[in-house]
């Protein structure tokens, strides 16, 4: 997730003198992993630029040839324009699992968004709702519910898989914990909570380092994911391909493929930050120490850098991070970052793998979000993008290798902060999300995956909308993102003024980038046959 927040005022960092320029941390006396299931692996080969690139089996053929008809129904839909999908709220679906809040204003709502020639809406189906009640019990009703609605109203449905904990992020307006049984778990057991170097324990999702072991309630974590979206595929059967046409996988904190490195609950995190490295659970630990004595470097391998600063630093204000001879610039700092991103990588495979194990055969599409952490861009490091674990410098790619992690599974890229422009930000922390965009768009490109957009905070102005049209849009066929998803249906999206604007963006996007006049025109007599429905729907969003 992105953002274009007020510059909080950085804290400086406690740095001792004659501290060394990347500092390793010390041995502790022992580093003890319970023995449950198959260990982490042994060893860890690094390589550089392209080391982080998990190696994986060629994909199943079955799964190639439903990528390849998935791109081939990308390509013709880009004929047409980019379409336009709409976040619902968070809390579309009960807590309890068996119902809609707010039935009549989400009927309403989606009868305007049809008229305006929207495609189709995201939700976010919630591990935390769907199997609270316990391991393999499922509860889908207000989910079905809701796909039933947007059949009948001749929309589309995105499906986000979200395996993470709903509150503690930049526009978490609810709270939706992960399932109860996995909390317990949880409890017994603090190391499957991402941990950073203080002890300070994160628990908006399971730590990857324990994606093997059979940790809860018997299962992996990773059969856990792939046993909830095989329960979701044959719930929803009979709407896969023509209602559910997506399947967005989460794979970290706010569903998007990253680590938990810039938490803002608790005033932890603010921007802009430089947040802090998630590695000092005991699993992740296991797999460092691993990986630096196959290294030949045991001495590396008893935690990440204890010169990073903390999570409010800027880069200057700590060693590791700093433009001259900053640690990450060293063999211990390639060392470490090369590992760090790697399990990340492997960890996004290996739910992948799952995932296209079980939508293999289905008419849906697969897709993985990835952050848009611009902030701090514009320096050599990219520190914050390094501690979310994207190994991206001023000299080294970071995202083709995802790029190239999706391609393998035929899954699509979707990325955040495309309404963003550089002079928005704050100059003196250097964000640059224009240049982190065509980045991505480059890494999408070489690697031949499609590339999706997001807005990363809500915008319902013109200059937010001509950015997103201009960036994915306004372009040749083959360079057009393939879909974009808005951000997001509430209240506000249908005040007047609003609603009369975002009409216009949608024609414009379905057109390929059709001109601002005519567009205006079109959304003009949408506002006038939507307005009982926007005002219905408006009253109902606010109660």
């Amino acid at each position: 997730m992105a953002f274009n927040l007020a510059q909080s005022a950085a804290a400086a960092a406690s740095l001792a003198p004659g501290t060394p320029r990347c500092a390793p941390p010390p041995a502790p006396a022992s580093v003890s992993v319970r023995k449950a299931g198959s260990a982490p692996s042994g060893s860890l080969r690094l390589q550089r630029q392209a080391c982080c690139e998990p190696s994986v089996a060629p994909a199943r053929p079955v799964a190639c040839r439903a990528a390849a008809a998935a791109a081939a129904e990308r390509a013709s839909r880009r004929s047409a324009g980019v379409p336009v999908f709409v976040m619902m709220p968070l809390d579309t679906v009960k807590k309890c699992g068996t119902a809609l809040n707010r039935r009549k204003a989400v009927q309403a709502s989606l009868a305007a968004l049809k008229s305006a020639g929207v495609e189709g809406v995201m939700v976010d189906v919630w591990w935390g709702i769907a199997e609270s009640d316990g391991p393999g019990r499922y509860n889908f009703a207000g989910y079905m519910e809701l796909m039933e609605m947007a059949r009948k109203t001749g929309l589309k449905v995105q499906a986000v898989m979200s395996f993470h904990q709903c509150g503690g992020n930049v526009g978490d307006s609810v709270t939706i914990p992960l399932p109860r049984w996995v909390l317990e778990e949880m409890e017994k057991d603090r190391d499957l909570c991402y941990t950073d170097q203080w002890g300070r324990r994160n628990c908006e999702y399971v730590s990857l380092g324990c994606d093997a072991m059979p940790v809860l309630k018997g299962r992996t974590p990773v059969e856990c994911y792939t046993d909830f979206m095989r329960a979701f595929r044959d719930h929803f059967a009979d709407y896969l391909g023509n209602t559910i046409v997506e399947i967005q996988v989460g794979m970290g904190p706010a569903g998007e493929l990253r680590y938990p490195s810039y938490p803002e609950s608790n005033g932890t995190w603010r921007f802009p930050g430089i947040g802090a490295f998630q590695c000092n659970d005991r699993y992740m630990l296991s797999s460092l120490k691993a990986a630096a004595a196959a290294a030949g470097k045991p001495e590396w391998g008893h935690g990440g850098p204890t010169d990073a600063g903390s999570y409010n630093n800027w880069p200057e204000d700590t060693i590791f991070f700093r433009r001259e001879n900053g640690g990450w610039s060293t063999e211990y700092g390639d060392f470490f970052l090369s590992w760090y991103s790697r399990m990340l990588l492997e960890h996004g495979d290996r739910v992948l793998t799952g995932a296209t194990s079980v939508f293999s055969a289905s008419p849906v599409e697969i897709s993985v979000k990835v952050a848009g952490i611009h902030w701090h861009y514009g320096t050599r490091s990219h520190a914050p993008e390094l501690t979310a674990g994207y190994y991206n410098t001023r000299h080294r790619d970071g995202y083709l290798p995802i790029a190239r992690l999706l391609a393998r599974h035929g899954a699509v890229l979707n990325f955040t902060c495309v309404e963003m422009r550089d002079h928005e930000q704050p100059r003196d922390a250097q964000c640059m999300p224009e240049a982190l965009v065509r980045q991505v768009g480059a890494a999408a490109r070489a690697a031949g995956v499609g590339l999706a957009g997001e807005n990363a905070l809500p915008r319902y102005d013109g200059t937010a909308h001509d950015q997103v049209v201009a960036t994915a849009a306004e372009r040749a066929a083959e360079d057009r993102m393939v879909a974009f998803t808005y951000l997001r249906m509430g209240a506000d999206l249908f005040h007047p003024d609003n609603w009369h604007r975002f009409a216009a963006f949608v024609r414009r996007m379905s057109g390929a980038g059709s001109c601002r006049e005519a567009a205006e025109r079109e959304a003009r007599g949408v506002a006038q046959a939507t307005g009982s429905l926007v005002r219905e729907a408006a009253v109902a969003l606010r109660s």
